[in-house]
């Protein structure tokens, strides 16, 4: 098993594309929304593919920083950080212009029962994000929530199908979207939207609730018969290098690997590496949460890591007592209820 370290580096280690796109890009970048699950390893690997192309640039991560440690050992890899309530429009208007700004702020889980604080982090914080750097390059993280359940024999819905979000979540997040357009169209700012779904690190992610699962012999349920993988220094790397296809209107992309794997040969996999048989429950549905990512690998190419190595990363990390982040996906959610 990796040390959490070394799993860290990997995460951050640039590809030559990472690398490139850093040497290519101009000006200094601003990460909003750094602390997340996804944030620290995008930091490190702008930092990293700086570093290697040559080029002097400052790397900023904004968040509140509810752990001190984060804020430290982002420092100590050369990124810098601040501290930002970015609700506080004084603070807002305090952080440093940056000509590119990767977009990470969001909230999906305890939204059932806090559904007017999703809506004010998902749909007004974005616009008061766009309205103070309309002269920045932004790539948004969205999520491919904003579609409906899609038949599970299809390749998922494509960029132009029609969003049909489920549940207050889902619906916030195409809002985000539409507000993000919106000032997009108004001021001229170049962007990216990325509909995410779904990141995989050993830590966090569909195959290691399914490998938790497994593990302790509790039931995997089959409602969600399929999902869509991506490693999680891929959709990283991706966004890096989006931030060269920045247009307005924006440009939306589906964010994620393909084809989508059933949820019964994902258990099965990870229960012959963990040498524990899986256990199901419920019956495999006809639809599934899907994105089709062929236009993502037209202008990026086929992410570099494929199942078999995430699976085996994820095994081996669960195997070996590797510690959870405690951030399950709920992916099985048919309902929408975050």
């Amino acid at each position: 098993m990796l040390t959490e370290p070394a799993l860290e580096e990997l995460l951050s280690r640039p590809t030559p594309e990472v690398t490139e796109a850093m040497g290519n890009l101009g000006g200094d970048l601003l990460i909003l929304g750094a602390g997340g699950k996804m944030g620290p390893s995008l930091a490190r690997l702008a930092r990293r593919g700086s570093d290697e192309a040559g080029v002097e640039r400052r790397v900023i991560a904004v968040a509140r920083f509810s752990d001190p440690s984060l804020r430290d050992a982002l420092e100590t890899d050369g990124v810098e950080t601040i501290g930002c309530d970015l609700f506080d429009r004084a603070q807002l208007a305090r952080l440093p212009d940056a000509p590119n700004i990767v977009f990470m702020v969001g909230q999906k889980f305890g939204t059932t029962g806090d559904q007017p604080r999703t809506w004010a982090i998902n749909a007004y914080l974005p616009g008061l994000v766009a309205e103070r750097f309309p002269g920045a390059r932004f790539v948004a993280f969205s999520t491919g929530n904003v579609y409906p359940l899609w038949p599970v024999e299809s390749d998922g819905p494509t960029e132009t199908d029609r969003p049909d979000p489920i549940g207050e979540y889902a619906q916030s997040a195409l809002a985000r979207e539409r507000v993000l357009e919106f000032f997009s169209r108004t001021n001229g700012t170049a962007m990216v939207l990325l509909r995410l779904n779904y990141a995989v690190e050993p830590r966090y992610g569909v195959l290691r609730d399914l490998a938790d699962r497994v593990k302790a012999g509790r039931p995997v349920d089959l409602g969600m018969a399929r999902v869509n993988l991506i490693w999680q220094r891929d959709a990283n790397a991706i966004a890096l290098r989006a931030l060269a296809r920045c247009a307005s209107p924006p440009l939306t992309l589906n964010l994620t690997g393909r084809p989508a794997h059933r949820v019964r040969w994902l258990a099965e996999s990870l229960g012959t590496r963990l040498g524990q048989e899986p256990v199901f429950h419920g019956e495999e549905s006809a639809t599934a949460l899907l994105s089709n990512a062929r236009r993502m690998e037209a202008l990026f190419g086929v992410p570099e890591v494929g199942i078999e190595e995430m699976l085996d990363q994820v095994a081996d990390w669960v195997a070996g007592g590797g510690r959870s982040l405690g951030k399950p996906t709920r992916f099985e959610e048919r309902e929408g209820r975050f």
